[in-house]
């Protein structure tokens, strides 16, 4: 099962409940810095599942949800925590230094 799952309009409401921390990429096909994300996103979810969930949601398919965040660059993750947002990150960056934006928020184990 891949561990970033993908989220639409109809399931990002159900997707970001919950007390685990939820990681979203809100991303599009045409866009080059989220092409270079996308495996650092997956990596990080295999590593830190289950103290982590994560999905990406396309913004070209699911205007509703990006449109709702005010999401107006991509790639953006926003993390939620209980349905809320917490963080938001905007941009490429290496992996150490995504993890160091929201390891704080990620429970011990």
């Amino acid at each position: 099962m891949a561990s970033v799952q993908e989220v639409t309009d109809q399931s990002f409401k159900q997707f970001i409940s919950g007390d685990t921390p939820v990681l979203v990429d809100f991303w599009a096909a045409w866009c080059g810095p989220c092409k270079m994300l996308s495996p650092v996103v997956e990596e990080l979810a295999a590593e830190l599942a289950p103290r982590l969930k994560a999905g990406k949601l396309n913004v070209d398919d699911n205007p509703q949800t990006a449109r709702e965040f005010g999401i107006m660059s991509i790639p953006t993750l926003l993390i939620f925590q209980g349905g809320k947002v917490v963080r938001q990150i905007v941009g490429y960056m290496p992996k150490k230094q995504l993890y160091d934006k929201f390891s704080d928020l990620l429970p011990q184990g």
